[in-house]
C-alpha cells in the first residue's frame, strides 16, 4: 500500500467561477506584477483566470470582450484603454459584472478598484516645496486617461497649499511614454526660467525624464530634484534612487478579485469606486 503525503491535495477543488481579465500586457512596467495578484487571488477563491491582451487599443480592447462574452467568462476584469468609453457602457448595459482596474473611470455604475492619486501627488508637490523649490514642473500623463487628470489636479492642489502659483509653462505632455516623457522634459528644460524640480506622473515617464537629463548633463538631486508617481525596480537601483509614490499593485488585484466576487454574490449591490492609497518611497533624488 502506497502512503500518501497528508500535504499532497486527494482532489483539486472546484472552480465555482471563470474570470476574464482584459488589459494591455505591455502598457504598464507593472501589469505583470498586477496579472500575477489577480491569479493567486483568483486561485485562493477557486476561480480560473482567462487572459486577454488588450494592446491598450480601445478597438482591440473591444474585440477581447467579445471573444471573452463568447466564451461564457462570469464576470471581467479591465484595464480600460484611455478614449472612447464604449466598451464599459456595453458591459454595464448587458449587466456583465465587471470591475475595473488600475485606471478609475470617471464613473458610479461599475465598481473600480485603484490608487489613490490627488492627494498622493499633492504630497510630492508639498515635499518639494518644503525643500524650498518654488519652480516646480510636471510631466503630466496621457490626456485621456482619468488618472492623468487626477494627478495633474493633485499638482494643482499641491502647488495651493506650498502657496505657489499654478502656471501652464511649468506643466509638458509626456504622453504616459518614455519618448514623450524625454521630449517633455526637453521642452519645459529650455523654457526661461526652468522649473529646478520635477513631477513626472507615471513609472514609464521616469525613464525619459532619466535619460534628457543624464543627455544633458544635469545631475538629479543635486541639480534638478526629480519625484514620480509609481516605484519601478531600477527606480530603486539608480543613483541617485527615485522619490516616488508607490502603488500597492498586489493589493490593488486582491481587491479587484474580491470585488467581482461581491457583484457576482450580490448583483445588486451598490457599485464601490476603492482607492488604495500609494506609499511614499523616499530616496535621494529629490536632493534630501
Amino acid at each position: 500500500m502506497t502512503a500518501l503525503s497528508p500535504e499532497l491535495p486527494l482532489w483539486e477543488p472546484p472552480v465555482t467561477h471563470r474570470f476574464g481579465v482584459a488589459m494591455g500586457m505591455h502598457a504598464s512596467p507593472y501589469s505583470g506584477e498586477l496579472l500575477r495578484s489577480i491569479r493567486v487571488a483568483a486561485a485562493q477563491a477557486g476561480c480560473e483566470v482567462t487572459l486577454a491582451d488588450t494592446g491598450d487599443s480601445v478597438s482591440e480592447e473591444a474585440a477581447v470582450i467579445r471573444a471573452l462574452r463568447a466564451d461564457r467568462v462570469d464576470g471581467v476584469l479591465l484595464v480600460p484603454a484611455a478614449g472612447d468609453d464604449a466598451v464599459i457602457n456595453g458591459l454595464v448595459r448587458m449587466g456583465v459584472p465587471t470591475v475595473l482596474v488600475d485606471r478609475i473611470a470617471g464613473r458610479n455604475d461599475v465598481d473600480q478598484v485603484g490608487s489613490e492619486n490627488i492627494q498622493a501627488v499633492s504630497a510630492l508637490v508639498r515635499h518639494l516645496a518644503q525643500r524650498r523649490h518654488r519652480k516646480i514642473g510636471l510631466i503630466s500623463g496621457d490626456e485621456g486617461l482619468t488618472t492623468s487628470e487626477e494627478r495633474a489636479l493633485g499638482y494643482r492642489l499641491g502647488l495651493g497649499r506650498s502657496g505657489l502659483r499654478w502656471t501652464s509653462s511649468l506643466v509638458a505632455c509626456g504622453q504616459s511614454t518614455p519618448g514623450g516623457a524625454a521630449r517633455a522634459t526637453a521642452k519645459l528644460l529650455d523654457a526661461w526660467p526652468s522649473p529646478t524640480a520635477l513631477v513626472v506622473a507615471s513609472e514609464s515617464m521616469l525613464i525619459g525624464v532619466q535619460y534628457e537629463a543624464h543627455r544633458r548633463g544635469i545631475r538629479i538631486g543635486s541639480e534638478l530634484a526629480v519625484v514620480g508617481y509609481g516605484d519601478m525596480d531600477w527606480a530603486r537601483q539608480v543613483t541617485p534612487g527615485v522619490t516616488t509614490m508607490a502603488q500597492p499593485i498586489a493589493e490593488i488585484g486582491r481587491k479587484a478579485v474580491q470585488l467581482l466576487l461581491s457583484r457576482l454574490t450580490d448583483p445588486e449591490r451598490r457599485p464601490e469606486a476603492v482607492r488604495l492609497a500609494p506609499r511614499f518611497e523616499h530616496r535621494a533624488s529629490c536632493g534630501c
